[in-house]
């Protein structure tokens, strides 16, 4: 299926407009972060370990905490967003903190033509992969991405998450699992600040596990694991309970809240 660029205008605009929100927002809380928290979670924090020295690139960084956390850790990071308001909050940053990350603006789809060196890392989190109407572009360019040996990391919502609605009260079941259908949603707030009186139009589309790994065994990566976990370091779904490690899951645990995939370019 063929993205109409007119879903990837409408995301852009709608990203741009919460770069501002969410730079204001607790969840972001940017002033701990200029004083040196790190903004990465426990998932990715184990999967990758030192990665003093290593060159990363960031695929859909927002505004580039995440980035910067990488690269105050020790790594040379490139990082790539469709928001120009996003890129340009992470290039202040960046000038900011004195690092030395580099940001460019492009949609994730195009990052071969803008960024021309390969990587020892390509990562991407949370929230990433329901931007995109197809997974094999996305595969292939992280393979081209990727030096041989180097590692692809993800975490990610389970794409059980994505099957809900969360617009009501109470979330339902709603959308298919492998739908490949265009999902579009309009709502007030942000799952940063859902007192935010912005209005989030958004389009998305659902990609069940297999898809994920297709696409990326098809472009020639292989896979080393794909854990599944029913806690979530985030807390941006509705009716999560926090647990002591500080994680956030169902009351009921019936399905996963998160998976992450590592990679490898032989």
């Amino acid at each position: 299926m063929e993205a109409k660029p007119d879903y990837f205008k409408a995301n852009k605009a709608t990203w741009n407009d919460k770069v501002k929100v969410h730079a204001a927002s607790d969840m972001y809380d940017l002033e701990a972060f200029k004083k040196g928290k790190n903004s990465l979670m426990p998932y990715e924090l184990e999967a990758l370990g030192d990665v003093s020295g290593k060159t990363l690139l960031h695929l859909q960084c927002h505004f580039g905490q995440d980035t910067l956390s990488w690269s105050r850790l020790g790594a040379k990071c490139v990082g790539v967003d469709l928001s120009d308001a996003g890129i340009a909050l992470a290039k202040d940053l960046n000038a900011e903190l004195q690092l030395d990350a580099r940001f460019v603006c492009c949609n994730v789809l195009d990052t071969s033509a803008h960024v021309k060196e390969t990587f020892d890392i390509v990562f991407t989190s949370y929230g990433v992969i329901g931007w995109l109407p197809d997974l094999k572009p996305w595969g292939k360019m992280i393979a081209e991405k990727l030096k041989t040996g180097g590692t692809f990391f993800m975490a990610e919502f389970h794409p059980i998450v994505w099957m809900f609605d969360y617009l009501d009260e109470k979330p339902q079941m709603k959308y298919g699992y492998m739908q490949e259908e265009v999902i579009y949603e309009e709502y007030e707030g942000t799952y940063a600040d859902t007192d935010s009186k912005m209005t989030s139009k958004e389009y998305g589309w659902n990609h069940g596990l297999s898809e994920v790994i297709n696409a990326l065994t098809e472009a020639g990566l292989h896979i080393e694991y794909l854990n599944e976990y029913d806690a979530s370091p985030y807390d941006v779904l509705p009716n999560l309970e926090e647990t002591k490690s500080g994680m956030y899951v169902t009351k009921d645990k019936l399905y996963p809240l998160i998976f992450t995939l590592k990679a490898t370019k032989l």
